[in-house]
Parts: structure tokens; sequence; C-alpha cells
């Protein structure tokens, strides 16, 4: 009997905004015939990543691409490798036959260490093996001096805590997730000088192995040889791997990012100019680290695509709205203290106007 190869698993990681999803769809857009499954692991209520995966142009029918997308749907991995990651897991080993690759994105609040240490359990480490887990960093949000969207708003929260000294959570998960890395991306890279190119460069590389390689690239433009066939093996030396949560996975399962809140808003259809206006506002007076989701406009026969890091939205219509579709606004909002009652209504009453 034929003994099948392990299945090469990428981990995609990195902090909100960096661009993991862009990634995934150029690794997508370019897989040249590899038969590739993906796991979505989306922080929030709504699948919004997995959608917008489902939405890239792959050569195959709508059925087959929700058929090759798992969607995870708690957002934290560390916390469902037990109750959905396993299943999943199992499911695709079943079928690793059929498949030539496996993608997984992880949400931007996880922690890698923990997912790449479930592949050591036998059921999977016998069929699989990462292949590499690729850290993507926001290259802009780093030459800025922090690793969120946000940095003022950040910046003035780390000097309040008295908990706090040099680091604040966010640069600690930044740098957990660079800990995990065997290929880092530094993304956007176009959107900032060189100078500051090269500054970004000698930060990150504080934070990893002299072996791990750091590439350039905008839009997540890689060449999918540069990122799949790393052979990396991770689940092997994962645990040689210092973080500074590793302490949060020994005996309770406790979590530094239980700060984080998501919270998702259900809204009518809404002016495309009022919108903006009032998410920016948002972002302004609460601190909203990233915002996602679909808009319905008015008089217009495609749902809007919204991404926001910061105050800085992309937005484009990305496809027709269905006949059985009712036609709302649905909206995710990522950040800390985040209280979901008054952030609705102050949508509302932005919109109401």
């Amino acid at each position: 009997m034929k003994t099948l190869a392990k299945l090469p698993v990428t981990i995609v990681t990195g902090f909100l905004g960096s661009g993991k999803t862009t990634l995934l769809r150029h690794m997508l857009d370019n897989a040249q015939g590899r038969r590739i499954a993906v796991i979505v692991n989306e922080f929030g209520e709504l699948g919004i990543d997995g959608e917008i995966l489902k939405q890239c142009s792959i050569g195959c029918t709508e059925e087959e691409a929700n058929g090759r997308v798992y969607e995870l749907a708690n957002g934290c991995l560390c916390c469902t490798v037990q109750e959905e990651f396993f299943p999943v897991m199992r499911e695709l080993v079943a079928r690793r036959g059929d498949l030539d690759h496996i993608l997984i994105e992880t949400s931007g609040l996880a922690l890698p260490k923990p997912l790449v240490q479930a592949f050591q359990w036998p059921e999977i480490r016998s069929a699989c093996t990462v292949d590499a887990v690729i850290t993507v960093v926001d290259s802009p949000a780093v030459a800025a001096g922090t690793f969120a969207a946000f940095p003022d708003q950040v910046d003035a929260q780390r000097k309040l805590d008295p908990n706090l000294d040099h680091e604040s959570p966010l640069h600690e998960l930044f740098a957990d997730q660079l800990a995990s890395a065997d290929l880092v991306i530094l993304n956007k890279s176009d959107l900032i000088s060189a100078e500051d190119l090269a500054r970004v460069r000698l930060e990150v590389a504080e934070e990893l192995p002299p072996a791990v390689k750091i590439i350039e690239a905008s839009s997540g433009r890689v060449p999918l040889d540069v990122l799949i066939g790393l052979g990396a093996g991770s689940e092997e030396h994962i645990d040689g791997r210092h973080s500074h949560h590793d302490h949060h996975h020994e005996g309770e399962h406790g979590h530094d990012h239980d700060a984080f809140d998501s919270i998702s808003i259900e809204l009518p259809q809404a002016d495309e100019s009022l919108l903006l206006d009032a998410l920016t506002q948002l972002v302004v007076q609460h601190g909203i680290l990233r915002v996602k989701g679909f808009a319905a406009i008015p008089n217009k026969p495609m749902r809007l695509l919204i991404q926001g890091v910061g105050t800085r939205f992309d937005k484009h219509f990305d496809r027709a709205w269905r006949a059985d579709e009712p036609r709302a606004t649905h909206l995710v909002l990522i950040g800390q203290e985040l209280d979901a009652t008054l952030l609705e209504a102050q949508l509302r009453a932005a919109l109401s106007v």
C-alpha cells in the first residue's frame, strides 16, 4: 500500500490590517493548478475574511469555493484547537490524497505558537507538517512606532498604564508572532521611504532567529515559490522558540488578548459618504483598530466591501446582491474595551442625519 507524503501546511499570521487576506488571495490566484484547502480563522461574528476569500478567481465554482474554505468562528485559534480546529484537520487529513497544500490564516489577535504545537498531536503529525509560518508585517505601522493602526491612542494607553514600561501588550503580541516565524514579509513596503523601510527591517530582525528570512512586498505580491515549499517542519522546533505568552498556556488557559473586543453591528442601507465619515469618527473617538464588513448603498445593485485600518479605509463593490439576500449593512469592529450598544447608537444617529 502506497504511503502518502505528509501534507504541507502554511500558517499565515500577522497583526490587524497587515495584509494577511490579501496575501492569501494572491497565493490562491497564483496556485497554478495546486489543490489548496484554506482554513480562515476570523476574529468576529461575521465571516468577513472567509467571504472575501470566496470571491477569489481561483478557477472554481462558488459551490466548490465554499467547500474548500474552512472557517473557524471563534477567532482565537489557541482556544479552538480542540473544539473546531482538530475536526477540520481530521477531515482534511482524510482527503489529503486530493490536496497539495493547506493554508491557514490566523486571526490578527491569535498567537501562532500554540497552533504550531497542535501539529505535534499524533493524529495530525503523522499526516501533516508545517511547511512554514509566515508573519506579515504592516511596515508603515512599525515605522510609525507602533504595531497597530492607531499609534497615538495605543501609545497614550501604554504611558497611562502603571503595569507597563517600555512595551505595550500590542508589541508583545507582535513580537510573539515574529518569534514563531519561518519567513517574514514586510508588507506595504511601497508606502514608506527607503530609510524607514531599512529601519523597520532592523527592528524586525532583532526579534528573529538569524536563519529567518525577511522579504519586502507590496499588496502581498510575492511569488508562490517563495512562500511554499520551505520545508521548515516548524512543529519540530517550535517548543524552543521563546514567546512572551508561553506561561499563559501552561496550567490554566489564560489569555493576554482578552482585552480585545470584536463586535458585530447590523444596519440598514446607508449613504456611502455618511457611513465612512461616521466610521472615521468612531475610530477617532474609541480607538477602534479594525473595521471590516459589507455595506448596502441605496440604489446600488452591488454590495460595498469595506476594510478599515485606523482611519484608513479601503472600499470597493465586490459583487451583486443576490435575489434572496436582504440588503443590509454588516460590520465588525475590533478594538479594546468597546461598548457595542454605544457604538451602534452613534452609528445609527450619524446615519439618520
